[in-house]
Parts: structure tokens; C-alpha cells; sequence
């Protein structure tokens, strides 16, 4: 089978499109037949060796697929050859980027009757994020005022529109073009900002009267992450998903203890270890999309033997919504 792997970290050059042999499931794994993957930050710090745990050599990324089941282990009991299913892969062994991987059957999502590959595979990963950083981390509750960075991005798009649907009573998002920032008030942002100019904290606080915001989504890193703490009303949740920037960020604890704020860190996989919650939550988000409550952007779809290029039009942040790769 084709499959898209490294053998050394770096940058998006070093992806290469290789063949492997097809895999064979055991016990209580099946065989996925890839018809769609989802591509994320986390496959380009993957390669880059700077992803959260360790990244063994060679590596095939990947770990968000959608496709069909075409063979089960011996012990598999909840799922038959022929059901389309939707699944994370895991933190330690991915392999999406392929024509065909193996998964656990307790992590298989069967796809609602008519749901497109394309758009299963963009929803779990970002969406599961969006969901458990604003419901589960940041404890939102109605009429809140929310945050959210990278507001066009695969995280913020959905983001935005979940954070409405929980009941805040304000979403700010932030973007870097005025192009991005629209798209950020079609999904039902309040207030738009642009957070290249050099007085967006100043705008946050002005549209908060002063008061901050009581949940802000943080995935740059650096200069941002203490900036976007600048934004935080008392009692504020500021919840870190991520370092795009890949600077590291320095806090004084105090400034926490002033107005009883908190920082909290979010890591999909730990969620992951919870099956029952990482399903139940997946299925809300797949009820809010047949329903049109929820809305996938798609910003581009690639053959597998693109990922190399999908990867530096993911890191140049000129890309909106997600990005799908198909064998």
C-alpha cells in the first residue's frame, strides 16, 4: 500500500510517499480502508520532532481517518467488513497518512447514513477539541464571554459556532485578514479583531467594557499566550491547546492569584482514554451537523501525494478551515 512517512525530523521536505505492506489486524483491531484524512498541527509538529510525547523514527502521520472497514481481528464483536466509520488512531501510533490502517474497535464511530468521508474526517479531532476545551475544561456556562484565537482555523471555526451553541452571550475571534475575520462573523462570531495590530488586547477589553473575558482558546504560544492572559476577566479560564509559534511562554503565578484566574492545559489523547465520553461527545457533534447547527469548512482537498506541500500551506496560515488528504 502507498503510505506517507519519515525518517528524520524537519520540514516538509522530508515527507516521503513510500510503499508499505497492507496491515494485519489482530485480536480486537480492524483494517480501515482510507477514504479521507484529516491534516493538523499536530502531524506538522509530529515531523518536526516537536510534538508533545515523543515521535519514533520512521513515522508514518495521521492519526484522524475516515473509510471502511474491510477486515476484522478474531475478537472483534461490535463491528462487521463493509461499516463506514469515522476514528482517532492515538498519539503513540497514528499511521494515517496511508491507504489503509489498523484501529482498535472500542474507538470506531460508524458514520451517519449520507455523512461524506471528506467532511467525517474534519470533524473529530478539531471538533472533539472545540467541544472539550469549552465544555469540559472550560467549564463555559450561558452567557459567558469566550475567546477565540485562529477564529478561521480548523479549532476556531467550530469553535465559534460550539460556543454559541452552549449559550455564550459574546464570542470574540480573532484572525489575520479581513477575509478570515468575515468568515469568523458568518459562523456567528459577536466581535471580530485582527490580531496583528498591535492594540488587539486594548479592542478585546473595549468590547468587553473593561470586565475580559471569561474563557479565551490559546494554541500560539509565546508573546500571545501572555498577551491573550491580559484579556481575562476575574475568574477567567484561559485553556492552552496547543504552541503553533513553537516559542515557550513564561507565567508568574501571582498575576493568577490577583483575580483568581486559571490556566489550563488540554491534550486530546488524555480524553481519548475515555471511550465513553470521546463517544458521546462525537455523537453530539455529528447531531449538530445533520441538524445544520454546526457548519465544516473545508479549505482544500489533496491526494496523499501532496502532503509535503498540505503541510507548508498549513504552517504558512493562509489556509482557512480544514484540510483533507485523500489516497
Amino acid at each position: 500500500m502507498k503510505a506517507v512517512q519519515f525518517t528524520q525530523y524537519g520540514g516538509p521536505e522530508v515527507l516521503q510517499l513510500i510503499d508499505l505492506e497492507k496491515p494485519v489486524p489482530k485480536s480486537h483491531e480492524v483494517v480501515i480502508e482510507i477514504k479521507a484524512i484529516g491534516v493538523n498541527y499536530a502531524d506538522t509538529a509530529r515531523r518536526e520532532g516537536q510534538y508533545v510525547v515523543p515521535t519514533p523514527l520512521p513515522f508514518v502521520p495521521g492519526a484522524e481517518v475516515a473509510g471502511i472497514v474491510t477486515e476484522v481481528g478474531d475478537e472483534v464483536t461490535s463491528v462487521k467488513v463493509g461499516t463506514r466509520v469515522v476514528t482517532l488512531l492515538g498519539s503513540k501510533k497514528a499511521t494515517g497518512y496511508a491507504e489503509y490502517t489498523i484501529a482498535d474497535e472500542m474507538g470506531l464511530i460508524p458514520l451517519p447514513n449520507g455523512m461524506d468521508y471528506n467532511l467525517a474526517a474534519a470533524l473529530p479531532l478539531q471538533g472533539l477539541s472545540a467541544f472539550h476545551i469549552l465544555k469540559t475544561m472550560g467549564q463555559l456556562t450561558e452567557g459567558e464571554t469566550v475567546l477565540v484565537h485562529a477564529a478561521a482555523g480548523g479549532v476556531g471555526t467550530i469553535a465559534v459556532q460550539l460556543a454559541k451553541l452552549f449559550g455564550a452571550g459574546k464570542v470574540i475571534a480573532t484572525a489575520s485578514s479581513s477575509e478570515k475575520l468575515e468568515l469568523a462573523r458568518e459562523l456567528g462570531a459577536d466581535v471580530v479583531i485582527n490580531y496583528t495590530e498591535d492594540n488587539w488586547v486594548d479592542q478585546v477589553r473595549e468590547a468587553t467594557n473593561g470586565k475580559g473575558v471569561d474563557i479565551a482558546l490559546e494554541m500560539v504560544g509565546g508573546k500571545m499566550f501572555n498577551d491573550t492572559l491580559r484579556t481575562l476577566a476575574a475568574f477567567g479560564r484561559l485553556v492552552v491547546y496547543g504552541a503553533a509559534s513553537g516559542e515557550q511562554s513564561s507565567l508568574n503565578p501571582n498575576l493568577l492569584m490577583a483575580r483568581n484566574q486559571s490556566v489550563i492545559g488540554f491534550f486530546l489523547p488524555q480524553i481519548m482514554k475515555k471511550p465513553a465520553l470521546l463517544q458521546s461527545s462525537l455523537l453530539e457533534l455529528f447531531h449538530y451537523l445533520q441538524q445544520g447547527k454546526l457548519k465544516l469548512i473545508i479549505g482544500g482537498v489533496y491526494s496523499l501525494d501532496e502532503a509535503a506541500n498540505v503541510h507548508q500551506l498549513l504552517q504558512s496560515r493562509k489556509t482557512h478551515g480544514k484540510l483533507i488528504l485523500v489516497p
